[in-house]
């Protein structure tokens, strides 16, 4: 029997991967932008880890001025493109609306800026291209990802010149390679690159810094160094069969589907509950497996996921059991089935949930051909170590939060190797405060 789905069609892949967010019309987008109050004191502003000015961003929609609404936005994010169809905006902007205090829905802030953000790139996408500043200094960011693409935005518009080396193909990160393709397709990341490319900076690809080119030899070439690479591979399960064919790891297999090369069976399990597993689980629904389980070893309750991802998850046929502890998979010659152990909730851990503990005698077999799991990345500590004088806190960069500087004062950092995980807009925020951290630190050396 053939466990694996035949791949979808072209026209196939794009109906079941079309977005769950459609863009707004120029009619209905008015519409939605003078239904908002324009705080001066806007709550949504505050919210924004990058602090978009979002009333003014959605003034100039209502005017019109769909360009000037998009330059608003670039000015805090150079990413708003990809952070109008990404962002948790439940628990940030819209979360914060002042249309809350009155029972009314909120304004639909990441529709609008999608909408201003998608005019500027269907009609030209320019920004002038800052000049190189003699003596400003060149920096190198290591990693492609958002947090790297902003800080060398923020540093080209202060006229540093900076190169970026990423060991990939294609720049951006996981909004390129990592985040669910009805949310966010590689194109639209793609733009945003050449966006920043368009800025005078350099890109150098397929370039792994550390291995291909040392350490070493960037400090030499580059007066300041920011790094932006992220988090490492999905840690490995530590169980029986776990190197069975069939065993996949979430953001592999993510970055398989959104690259041509799609593979799933027809009876999925998920370990893990964040929101990167259920951006696997969806995606195996969408390209036909029949089955798709998503195991968790705590409750609903605990599980990290955003609660709009679940609801989703739901939407798609997504099954979920709870207090489930995988801790063997079987079969020949590839996966045939997992054995799990039930749990039962303790007393809580270091982060306040409850402490999941084995029910003994509890094991039973669940029929699967597919294996994804999803429980945490690990740290590069890798590299991080091989950054001199750089200090790590559980295999985080630790950095100044104000300047992003590390302890190595010609090293800065941001993003997911110094926060240990969190959304695109955090990596944004991130980079841009480092380069304008390391702009100060430029600026204070001797010439």
């Amino acid at each position: 029997m053939n466990n694996t789905i035949d791949p979808l069609t072209p026209a196939e892949f794009a109906q079941a991967f079309a977005e769950i967010h459609p863009a707004l019309g120029p009619q209905a987008s008015v519409v939605e932008a003078n239904r908002c109050l324009f705080c001066f004191d806007a709550p949504c502003t505050a919210a924004c880890p990058t602090h978009i000015d979002v009333p003014r961003f959605i003034k100039k929609i209502s005017t019109g001025n769909l360009r000037g609404s998009a330059l608003t936005i670039l000015d805090s994010n150079i990413l708003g493109l990809s952070c109008a169809r990404v962002c948790p905006v439940e628990v940030l902007c819209e979360g914060a609306c002042v249309m809350h205090r009155y029972n009314r829905q909120p304004i639909e802030i990441a529709r609008l800026q999608r909408h201003a953000m998608d005019h500027f790139y269907d009609h030209g996408a320019v920004l002038p291209t800052p000049r190189v500043v003699a003596g400003a200094g060149r920096v190198a960011c290591i990693g492609g990802g958002p947090a790297s693409l902003a800080c060398a935005a923020e540093l080209r518009r202060h006229g540093v010149a900076v190169t970026v080396f990423e060991r990939r193909p294609q720049p951006g990160g996981l909004n390129t390679y990592g985040i669910a393709e009805y949310k966010l397709r590689p194109p639209d990341s793609l733009r945003e690159v050449a966006l920043v490319r368009s800025l005078g900076v350099e890109f150098r690809l397929q370039t792994e810094a550390g291995s291909m080119v040392p350490l070493e030899a960037i400090e030499e070439e580059f007066t300041g160094i920011f790094v932006g690479v992220g988090l490492g591979p999905t840690h490995a399960l530590q169980i029986p069969g776990a190197d069975l064919p069939g065993v996949a790891d979430a953001l592999r297999f993510i970055a398989e589907y959104k690259t041509g090369t799609p593979a799933v069976g027809r009876r999925v399990v998920i370990i893990g509950a964040g929101n990167t597993a259920i951006d696997a689980a969806t995606a195996a629904a969408r390209l036909g497996a029949e089955e798709v389980s998503i195991l968790y070893r705590r409750g609903e309750r605990e599980m990290p996921a955003f609660h709009y991802e679940y609801e989703l998850a739901k939407q798609d046929g997504i099954r979920f059991q709870w207090l489930v502890l995988p801790v063997a998979i079987h079969g020949q010659d590839a996966v045939e089935s997992m054995e799990c152990l039930r749990m039962e909730l303790g007393t809580p851990d270091h982060t306040g949930r409850r402490r999941p503990q084995p029910i003994p005698g509890s094991n039973f077999r669940l029929s699967c051909d597919m294996v994804i799991t999803s429980i945490g990345q690990s740290r590069l500590v890798g590299l991080l170590n091989r950054c001199r004088g750089v200090e790590l806190q559980d295999g985080c960069v630790v950095v100044d939060p104000q300047t992003g500087q590390t302890a190595n004062p010609r090293y800065f950092a941001g993003g997911d190797c110094v926060n240990g995980g969190r959304e695109v807009v955090d990596a944004v925020a991130e980079g841009a405060r480092a380069a304008r951290g390391m702009v100060r630190w430029l600026e204070s050396l001797p010439r």
